[in-house]
């Protein structure tokens, strides 16, 4: 059975021609009136707006947004909401949304590249006005068409790859500067580094960052110290013995991102260690540790407003040329990272 023209309460929608019948005004004016276009008297307009009140009558909304050309939809493909980044990234363009009168659609990719290509697939589907989104696969070719079609496009934390989209990504090389500069003045020459899966861009580029500054500092990397893999209890477990239960120790540990973090704390929490740490990312309660977590904070709000920024203007003009914007990042000093080596 159709439901077409029948509202929730299982009642028949008001029509456009019902309206005109009830103002006494041909179809074409409700039209213009619903629309906001000009040339139409006060005197007319306010008869239909009363018969729109009287009939209860809501305009299609994606109706009329099609026939602009637009949608009013904001895609959003993320990888995990648990996660607190990508979380605050939701949310943030989520309070743009309700102020510009748009709608979001919010999916997950699981770091999974297939998953990413599914979601992107289904949401451009629905002829969303613009895609945001932290890109794993290695390319995202596949949106092409409908990039050319004129769909804005925004990657965020991660660029895209094959097609002309905008970035917004955080300083990860100067965050990992600071973080190492940081640990070498406390008298740390023994750095471990647990990072991502380095097929993530974030993960690559922070651990290059990692090496870049060790040698800087004429600090050689020993390459049992550094260890790169999805964050898991089990598998930090495994990691922190392997950097802290040998015969010359880290002395410091440098974690490069907030998921290996939380593992990272867990792990250490039945250790007698007094190690250093430092995180990339920072965490929700992380100034309520004891000692407080020393963390290289990026902002998802900046990140994400930045990223709103870029859309809006790319939307008017879909074919420009791609941007990439890198947003600061700041180390907050709260204890952790000043623990000094063990004598």
């Amino acid at each position: 059975m159709s439901i077409t023209g029948v509202n929730g309460a299982g009642q028949r929608r008001p029509t456009m021609k019902e309206v005109a019948a009830r103002a006494g005004v041909a179809l074409k004016t409700v039209s213009r009136v619903v629309n906001e276009e000009p040339n139409v008297s006060p005197e007319l307009t306010a008869k239909v707006q009363a018969a729109i009140k009287d009939l209860n009558y809501t305009p299609n909304e994606s109706a009329r947004m099609l026939r602009r050309g637009k949608t009013g939809t904001i895609a959003v493909v993320i990888r995990d909401i648990g996660d607190p980044f990508f979380a605050s990234l939701g949310r943030a363009v989520e309070l743009w949304a309700r102020g510009s009168g748009s709608v979001v659609m919010i999916g997950l990719t699981d770091e999974d590249p297939e998953r990413e290509r599914e979601v992107c697939l289904e949401f451009v589907a629905r002829r969303p006005d613009a895609l945001i989104m932290a890109p794993i696969g290695e390319t995202q070719e596949y949106l092409a068409p409908h990039v050319d079609a004129g769909m804005a496009v925004v990657t965020i934390d991660r660029p895209a790859h094959g097609i002309e989209a905008d970035a917004v990504l955080a300083d990860n090389a100067g965050g990992i500067d600071q973080a190492i500069d940081h640990l070498v003045r406390q008298g740390h020459r023994r750095i471990a580094y647990l990072g991502d899966d380095e097929r993530i861009f974030t993960a690559r580029e922070r651990v290059v960052a990692y090496r870049a500054a060790m040698a800087r500092h004429r600090i050689d990397v020993d390459e049992d110290l550094v260890h790169l893999s999805e964050p898991t209890t089990e598998g930090i477990g495994i990691t922190l013995s392997a950097v802290l239960d040998r015969p010359e120790p880290a002395t410091a540990i440098l974690s490069a991102n907030n998921m290996t973090t939380a593992e990272v704390l867990r792990g250490m929490a039945g250790r007698r260690d007094r190690v250093a740490l430092v995180s990339f990312d920072d965490l929700a309660l992380g100034d309520l540790l004891s000692p407080g977590l020393t963390a290289v904070a990026q902002s998802a709000d900046v990140m994400a407003r930045t990223a709103i920024q870029l859309m809006t203007e790319r939307l008017p003009e879909p074919h420009r040329p791609g941007r990439t914007v890198r947003v600061p990042v700041k180390l907050t000093i709260r204890g952790s990272g000043e623990i000094p080596p063990s004598s």
